[in-house]
């Protein structure tokens, strides 16, 4: 018989293996209440230039993500992959508990600082999770809890963690669960959002994955090359994992026919192309082209197009 494993009890054995390594392989102590610690102005501008197309293309969403979640009390922050805190979002009214807390720009986030906690754990984990008040490794983080998910940026590696936080007492793991769907959705965007930012003269073919928290999209080039894919994608086609990819030509990947057969789709498709953008002006479109009309002409014809 196949045994079946709950949501709750991989969740539980996933939590005891972050709990483990924030012991045994960070060295940290449950107990010990040092204080959190932020980078200085200066430090914090040099990271965030660093990231400053990633910052710039996040920022509308945390926005909008804060409009959401907000009024109740919770703060949203975008971390680097190392769990720096670059931007954050909380109300005027929640702005000391936040800072008290440690949930502030430029704050270190990482299991290696904070032990098992949502934005150092998802990095770790390259996943989704949800950190509830004393699942927090330090005694000190128990009253908060945290909802995450990672991005990964244009070459397949992670670039950083989406987090919504809490720090009220009446919060509700379901509560948590709507939010952290949210959190996710939100973090899916800001990836997509990054890797079209990332191939402004591509065209930008979006596909269906097996995962529900990937983004698939793939960057074709004017050549019909694929010169970019997102982790999702990466994964669905298998491509690279990581890094820039081997261009390799469109139809090997979407199972278009190879051969003259497949040159002349294309090279039909780009004739179609140019004349729709030229309102059915033949002249226009071979100028577009860079053929004569009459060469235009003879190609439409062996194409089965009418004028």
């Amino acid at each position: 018989m196949k045994a079946v494993v709950s949501d709750k009890a991989a969740a539980k054995s996933s939590l005891a293996a972050s709990w483990r390594r924030s012991m045994q392989h960070h060295g940290l102590d449950p107990a010990e209440r040092r204080a959190s610690e932020r980078l200085d102005r200066k430090a914090l501008d040099e990271a965030r230039g660093v990231h400053e197309r990633f910052m710039l293309v996040a920022g509308p969403k945390l926005d909008q993500l804060f409009g959401l979640v907000g009024s109740s009390g919770c703060g949203v922050l975008l971390t680097d992959s190392d769990g720096l805190v670059l931007d954050q979002r909380c109300g005027d009214a929640d702005a000391a508990v936040f800072r008290d807390w440690g949930l502030w720009p430029g704050a270190d986030w990482s299991e290696a600082r904070e032990g098992t906690n949502g934005i150092g754990t998802c990095l770790a984990e390259q996943r989704r999770v949800t950190i509830h008040r004393d699942d927090h490794f330090f005694a000190r983080n128990i009253g908060m809890s945290c909802m995450d998910a990672p991005i990964f940026g244009p070459d397949g590696a992670i670039v950083g963690a989406l987090d919504v936080s809490s720090a009220r007492a009446d919060q509700t793991e379901g509560f948590n669960r709507l939010i952290a769907a949210t959190v996710a959705q939100t973090a899916r965007a800001i990836e997509a959002d990054f890797f079209r930012a990332s191939f402004p003269e591509a065209r930008i073919v979006v596909g269906d994955g097996d995962e529900a928290d990937a983004s698939v999209l793939v960057a074709v080039d004017r050549d019909d090359l694929v010169i970019g894919a997102t982790r999702g994608a990466r994964r669905a086609f298998h491509l690279e994992a990581k890094g820039a990819l081997k261009p390799r030509p469109a139809s090997d990947l979407f199972g278009r026919d190879e051969g003259p057969s497949g040159f002349e789709k294309a090279e039909r498709a780009a004739v179609v192309r140019a004349l729709t953008r030229a309102d059915g002006n033949v002249s226009q479109a071979a100028r577009a082209l860079g053929i004569g009309r009459a060469t235009l002409y003879r190609r439409m014809k062996r194409l089965g197009l009418g004028e």
